[in-house]
């Protein structure tokens, strides 16, 4: 039994990603990158996609370098596949970038490595863990900041993460030390006894942060995590996320392309749920001729894909 899961009823451990349904996946390592067109080579620093999976060892078994592993990560609702085929890996010390337009399928597969949310195919491990075989275990390890930072409303903002500290098996002087620590982290001290549905929705997103970051979790998992906040506060939150980064795997979803330059070691492309390109922000800039902003980089590339698969089913 996990201790931070002790005397919490299903309700209370769904509210923080504790619940025991998950989807789930498997040991591997993906490959990423950028198709590049037909008898070129991607840019130096990106790989294309194949199809097949890379860095086996020679008995045939995938090597496991990240704390993240997704490996044909597919989801489908219905005839509409949401994520297609989608692997990766994040290792400690990164910041990936999590980008693509609004129905790429972002905040599905943050669900699926989350475990909120159980996968049509394909396997993910987190921090070691099988989603499938160990939800409560990879809940443990995790630090997840849903889209729209659902939370409860007539709570405070002090009462919430008393609550979450309680769940996550945390008594006495350690829950107000951890407790105190974020809340200087996030600046979160003039809205601490606010109930949350009073706060803006920057204050609320400062809430969600804090509740994502109590446990010191190994891998976070954010999902627009700068959303509602004013320049002053996307700053505050892009310095305590590269306070954060050398000892912990990050992946952010975001439309604000400047918050990859600000923060992330690593940007990936997604679009119609299929990963497009995996690189640098300098790999992304030379991977598209004439890109002067990682804006260009992401129109040409999106664009692209959406031109090329229209050729496929006018060919099929």
């Amino acid at each position: 039994m996990i201790k931070p899961c002790q005397g919490a009823n299903d309700r209370e451990k769904a509210a923080l990603g504790l619940d025991s349904g998950a989807g789930g996946f498997l040991n591997c390592r993906g490959v990423s990158g950028l198709t590049a067109p037909q008898g070129e080579s991607p840019p130096k620093g990106l790989t294309k996609m194949t199809g097949q999976t890379e860095d086996r060892a020679g008995d045939g078994r995938m090597n496991v370098s990240g704390l993240l592993e997704v490996h044909n990560l597919t989801k489908k609702f219905g005839p509409l596949t949401a994520v297609d085929d989608l692997s990766f890996s994040v290792a400690q010390g990164e910041v990936v970038g999590f980008l693509g337009p609004n129905g790429a399928g972002k905040s599905t597969t943050m669900r699926m490595i989350a475990g909120f949310l159980a996968p049509t195919a394909g396997r993910v491990r987190v921090c070691g863990h099988d989603v499938v075989e160990k939800p409560i275990e990879i809940k443990t390890c995790i630090g997840y900041l849903p889209e729209g930072a659902p939370l409860y409303g007539d709570m405070t903002a002090k009462a919430l993460l008393n609550f979450v500290a309680e769940i996550r098996g945390f008594r006495g002087a350690e829950r107000r030390r951890r407790i105190d620590d974020v809340v200087a982290k996030v600046n979160l001290e003039e809205a601490l006894y606010q109930p949350i549905e009073t706060l803006s929705k920057g204050f609320k997103r400062r809430v969600g942060l804090a509740q994502a970051i109590l446990h010191d979790p190994e891998l976070l998992v954010l999902d627009e995590p700068t959303d509602g906040l004013d320049p002053n506060q996307k700053h505050e939150v892009r310095e305590l996320l590269r306070s954060m980064a050398s000892d912990k795997a990050i992946i952010i979803s975001t439309h604000i392309l400047e918050e990859v330059d600000a923060v992330c070691t690593r940007a990936m492309i997604i679009a119609r749920g299929r990963l497009l390109i995996d690189g640098t922000p300098e790999d992304l800039r030379a991977s598209a001729k004439g890109a002067e902003s990682l804006d260009d980089v992401f129109r040409a590339i999106t664009t692209r894909a959406v031109v090329d698969e229209g050729r496929v089913e006018k060919s099929a």
